[in-house]
């Protein structure tokens, strides 16, 4: 399996990546959503991509929008990593496509728990 990390903090995409690899995965960083949209499109198939929502150039949430209008991404889980824990937020980024939602900071468990709800992991 293999997953996209989008961050703009080089240590919390470590720490993911690190994660994602216990959890069988490989992984692929990228800094911004721009970047991450050229990562996408190298990787070819991905079967996550954890995106944060505050980023400079090209934020998490222009990034799932700009996803979802690529049809061959379709089933490619969205999950968005982010301290943004209002509802209206977490709405907004559902409604643009995310297909879940983590609060910073998270925990492996958390990661875990979030990767069965989508699909990605056995609970």
């Amino acid at each position: 399996m293999r997953a996209l990390v989008i961050d703009d903090s080089r240590t919390t995409r470590k720490i993911l990546m690190r994660m994602l690899n216990k959890m069988g995965f490989e992984t692929v960083e990228a800094a911004d959503g721009r970047e991450g949209l050229d990562r996408l499109k190298e990787m070819g198939a991905s079967d996550l991509v954890l995106v944060d929502w505050n980023m400079p150039v090209m934020d998490g949430f222009d990034f799932v929008r700009a996803v979802r209008a690529e049809r061959e991404y379709d089933s490619v889980p969205l999950v968005m990593v982010t301290t943004h824990n209002d509802l209206e937020s977490v709405a907004q980024a559902l409604e643009a496509g995310a297909t879940e939602f983590i609060m910073k900071p998270f925990t492996e468990d958390v990661i875990r728990e979030k990767l069965a709800l989508v699909g990605t992991l056995e609970a």
